[in-house]
This record gives C-alpha cells, sequence and structure tokens, in this order.
C-alpha cells in the first residue's frame, strides 16, 4: 500500500460512486444517460457526488435500463446498485439485540449438532453463539467476535484456514454487499475505520466488488493442535427472527462426502 493512504479514510459504497463506476465502464457520459433515462444530467451529476437522497424506484428502473442496453449488469451488480438506492432493510440490529433473540432452546440446538461446527451468526459475520467444534475449529474467534476481525487480526486465523486469502477476499466483497443491503451505512464508519488499520482490507476494499454468497460451499481447515487437515462444507441458513427479519443465520460446517487430495500436505476427510 502507498504510505499517503494510511491516514486517508476509507469510505462505504454509495449509490453515486457505484453508478459512476458502471456509466465509465459504458463510456456513457451524464448527458446520454440522463437523456435516455428521462431526468437532467445536473441529477445524475449529483446523484454521483451524494448531494441528493436516494433516488426513487422508478428512476433506478430508467437508469438500470438504459446501462443494460449498452452492455448488461451482472446480477450482483443489480442487486447491489439497489440496495445502495436504499431498496434494502432499514437498519442492522446490535449484537447484544440479535443475542437475546437466542433462545435456550435455539442455544441448546447447536450441541445436537456436535462435532459438526454450528454457530449463529448475523449478517455482519458476528458470531453471537457457536458449539464447542465450532470454537475448536476457528480459536480465538470467540473472543473477537467478528469474523472478518478474526481473519485479519488474529495469527491464529492463518495457522487454521489453508485459504486465508482467498477467504479474506470472500467476507470483505460480503461486507461490501451486506452494507448496501442495509440501506444505511452509517453503522459501517467504525467497523471500516476498524479494519482500515490492516493493508490488505484497505487494498481489497478498493477492488470495489460487491459478492452476496460463497462462489464454492468447501472449506479447508488444519486443526491446530493436531496438524490434520479437512474439508467441510459450508451452509448458511436463515433463522426466523419476528423482531429481527432475515437477521440471523445459523452456519453449519458439515464433513465433505469424498476426501479430496490436499495440495498442503496430506489427506482431506
Amino acid at each position: 500500500m502507498r504510505p499517503d493512504r494510511d491516514s486517508e479514510e476509507l469510505q462505504p459504497p454509495t449509490f453515486g460512486l457505484l453508478l459512476r463506476r458502471l456509466r465509465d465502464a459504458r463510456g456513457v457520459s451524464r448527458e446520454r444517460l440522463a437523456f435516455n433515462a428521462g431526468v437532467s444530467a445536473s441529477y445524475i451529476s449529483h446523484l454521483e457526488k451524494g448531494d441528493r437522497g436516494h433516488p426513487t424506484r422508478e428512476v433506478v428502473d430508467a437508469l438500470v435500463r438504459y446501462l443494460d442496453r449498452i452492455d448488461p449488469l451482472s446480477a450482483v451488480e443489480r442487486r447491489h446498485l439497489l440496495d445502495l438506492a436504499g431498496l434494502g432493510v432499514s437498519e442492522f440490529p446490535t449484537v447484544e439485540q440479535l443475542r437475546a433473540e437466542l433462545t435456550e432452546d435455539m442455544r441448546r440446538a447447536l450441541d445436537l449438532h456436535e462435532p459438526n461446527l454450528a454457530a449463529y451468526v448475523d449478517t455482519r459475520w458476528n458470531v453471537l453463539a457457536c458449539n464447542k467444534s465450532y470454537a475448536d475449529a476457528f480459536p480465538g474467534l470467540v473472543r473477537d467476535v467478528n469474523i472478518l476481525r478474526w481473519l485479519l487480526g488474529n495469527p491464529r486465523a492463518k495457522q487454521v484456514v489453508l485459504e486465508w486469502e482467498e477467504e479474506v477476499r470472500l467476507t470483505v466483497h460480503w461486507l461490501r454487499g451486506l452494507i448496501a443491503g442495509s440501506g444505511d451505512t452509517a453503522w459501517s464508519q467504525e467497523f471500516l475505520a476498524e479494519l482500515g488499520r490492516f493493508d490488505l482490507f484497505r487494498e481489497m476494499w478498493d477492488e470495489g466488488v460487491a459478492a452476496y454468497g460463497r462462489p464454492r460451499a468447501t472449506m479447508h481447515l488444519r486443526d491446530a493442535e493436531s496438524d490434520h487437515c479437512r474439508a467441510i462444507a459450508v451452509q448458511m441458513f436463515s433463522v426466523f427472527s419476528a423482531s429481527y427479519p432475515n437477521q440471523i443465520q445459523i452456519f453449519l460446517g458439515l464433513p465433505t462426502l469424498c476426501p479430496e487430495s490436499d495440495e498442503h500436505g496430506g489427506l482431506l476427510h
């Protein structure tokens, strides 16, 4: 990273920045986009600078229709743009609020999944509760609470997550999508400031990529005590919560059905 980047404040994604990137990628001027979307060029300029509030659904649809004609948006780009327009959920509850939603039966259910990995996490990758197998697989994560904070800041993460950099990149990209989905980026400022002390995070954040899921289900882990390597299939399911719908998920790590060749030395079971 360039030394002069250290003092710069990382910015959450905005509708205007993404619109500008999509427009520039297609070589479309503000005037041309405005004419075809039925708005003024000055309005497009204000949107890109963040001088206006969220655009209406009609305006977003018109912008997307024209950009699609030039070069179709991917499914992720389309969702990211709509989320940043404020058409997603309104806000994120705190970790404490979500933990209070976990009943004793829900917590006991985690132990029923032993020896498989099981945990409740929120959509910002905070661990709300987990079983012993999960805690053992990711040493120190319960203390660190947040998965991304653990991946970047805990030296044991590199020891147990075999494709460590790949997992970091996926989680950073997923975070960008989750921030957009909140419809309100204010909560993210403090978290981005904390993560911004890691050069790798800054580098991956600058890639500007959003993700809304894992490209592959398999995660490769090394046991911190035995040094044994294994492959687990990651499954994520939304957990019903009347107070905070779609904000709690259960993470399940199940052993893969078939052994895989382990390029890191040994056999993955």
